[in-house]
């Protein structure tokens, strides 16, 4: 299969461009049955010539290309119509009737906020042409209306406030938030890219409109994404807000998969600069070694990293209802575990060498000792809660 995607340069255009070389490459082994030949990547500083031999070529074509952000109102139906027509026609021309997918916007409902959009009838006479095109040549035709998209290299302070607030949260740049209370419909990338694989595999998902509301058809003669999210600027802001702190907090909010909070990490992290990727951690140390808190969450407990100097013993405590994994994943030690009023000791010997999780049991005294008399003793832990100073439920007793 060869595709064509025009905009591909653009936010849509290169996630989706890399998400078709990850598969034509075999790096995306997900969509196996997709076999992509070339992607002919169009922009704006592509030749007509080009374009004319690419509709030759093509097997699909993704039409992303448009403008959203004109100095002259009249751009909005030059830049979204105009290059429309001219990709039609051209594909009209040389008799290429390959399936077509354009990218358009709520805004062209024409409705609500959007009813006097100039964008808005721009996109609108985008959709017209293409599904007139689609009666007149019997080419299938894919138009999608986009709400408002969100993601990893979406261009800040242009037309997305979240990749506004991103962006400028990360760099410690002011946001300007009017109404918090406000709500919007949110796509995620990955979501919309997901959708234009289904489309290419012929697994788009169609619909009509009601004004914004989206109604399922299996015949309806638009398509849509069928995962987004619906946010208020509020609670978009107070989310990034907490992604952050964590490095202060080292607390990493709740993020369930599929939620828009994981997306909206995930999204957060692609704007941090460069002196924000790293961060120190605060490291307890004394002469026995150290031991470093790595990451907290809000139900899950907490995880570190404790070191042992050579013939270091640690622990020598027990707990009510806290429980542990201790992990060596360097160095040679024994655990030692004794249930409260028994005399009954159980080992493990534990090793980097060959790496295992032993519980430490509710009820038991434990500890660790560094065999090693020349390598410290490396060990993951984790806890099932964070560690609470007015109720550390930590009892000093050796094994």
């Amino acid at each position: 299969m060869r595709i064509l995607v025009t905009g591909a340069r653009g936010f849509v255009g290169k996630n989706l461009c890399e998400a078709l070389k990850n598969i034509r490459d075999g790096k995306d082994r997900t969509r196996s049955e997709l076999k992509i030949e070339e992607i002919y990547e169009y922009d704006i500083d592509s030749s007509y010539d080009q374009l004319q031999e690419w509709c030759q070529k093509a097997d699909f074509v993704f039409n992303l290309a448009g403008v959203n952000r004109p100095k002259e109102q009249s751009e909005f139906m030059e830049g979204n119509f105009g290059f429309a027509s001219v990709l039609l026609d051209t594909l009209k021309k040389l008799g290429n009737k390959c399936a077509v997918m354009l990218s358009s916007s709520q805004q062209a409902s024409l409705t609500g906020r959007f009813g006097n959009s100039e964008y808005g009838r721009s996109k609108k006479a985008g959709e017209d042409l293409f599904l007139a095109y689609q009666n007149e040549t019997g080419a299938k035709v894919l138009v999608y209306r986009f709400p408002n998209l969100f993601g990893k290299w979406c261009r800040p302070n242009y037309n997305s406030a979240v990749a506004t607030f991103c962006n400028n949260i990360a760099n410690d740049l002011p946001i300007q938030v009017n109404d918090p209370s406000v709500e919007l419909e949110l796509l995620y990338i990955d979501d919309l890219v997901a959708e234009m694989l289904d489309a290419l595999q012929g697994k788009e998902h169609h619909c009509e409109f009601n004004g914004l509301d989206v109604l399922p058809k299996d015949d309806g003669r638009y398509c849509y994404c069928p995962i987004t999210h619906r946010v208020t600027l509020g609670k978009i802001v107070e989310l990034i807000r907490s992604f952050a702190d964590q490095p202060k907090t080292l607390t990493v909010p709740e993020i369930p998969d599929g939620s828009f909070a994981k997306k909206l990490y995930s999204t957060y992290l692609s704007y941090l600069p460069k002196v924000q990727v790293a961060f120190p951690l605060k490291m307890n140390v004394d002469d026995r070694g150290s031991f470093t808190e790595l990451i907290h969450t809000l139900k899950n407990g907490q995880v570190s990293i404790n070191i042992s100097k050579p013939g270091i013993t640690k622990g020598q405590h027990w707990h009510n209802t806290k429980w542990e994994f201790f992990i060596v994943v360097a160095g040679h030690g024994l655990i030692q575990e004794r249930k409260i009023g028994t005399d009954e000791i159980i080992e493990f010997e534990v090793s980097g060498d060959k790496i295992e999780a032993v519980h430490m049991l509710p009820g038991y005294t434990h500890n660790i000792i560094n065999l090693s008399e020349t390598e410290n003793l490396v060990t993951v832990m984790y806890c099932n809660e964070v560690f609470d100073p007015s109720h550390p439920d930590t009892f000093f007793e050796t094994v």
